[in-house]
């Protein structure tokens, strides 16, 4: 996990949160996933399993909305050695006790998901000024 501590006005600042990032032009989602695991922790994945989509519907207080998707993936094999990043402190936590970091809202759904070996699914994720509003798996509205 990456502790998000270092950047300024950054929206998951002081949280909790996988390590990934934006598509660079032209990248499927494993190269996306391959290099980004790679810039963030110096680490090499070897193996991966792609397990679901995330859609984020983002609110600010001006009423503005961006949508925003995520491709979700564990790995259980890699090469290398743990480096630093320059975008927070990375540690390697429990599953357990993913739930008791700061982590947002929706986090914790997908966790929960990947932790019960959930098969692929999709997961929107509705957050207006921050705070989830709605949470849709696989078409149904789930209860928050």
């Amino acid at each position: 996990m990456l502790h998000r501590v270092v950047k300024k006005n950054d929206v998951n600042k002081d949280k909790w949160i996988g390590v990934g990032g934006h598509f660079k032009k032209g990248e499927s989602p494993e190269e996306c996933l391959l290099r980004e695991v790679k810039e963030e922790t110096g680490l090499t994945l070897t193996s991966y399993r792609f397990r679901g989509i995330v859609t984020f519907k983002l609110t600010d207080s001006l009423g503005e909305t961006l949508t925003e998707y995520m491709c979700l993936y564990t790995a259980d094999g890699f090469e290398g050695q743990l480096t630093s990043c320059d975008e927070g402190v990375l540690e390697w936590v429990e599953k357990s006790k993913i739930d008791s970091l700061e982590i947002w809202e929706g986090d914790k759904i997908f966790f929960r998901l990947l932790r019960e070996e959930e098969p692929f699914f999709s997961l929107k994720l509705w957050y207006v000024e921050d705070v989830l509003k709605e949470a849709v798996l696989n078409g149904r509205a789930l209860d928050i």
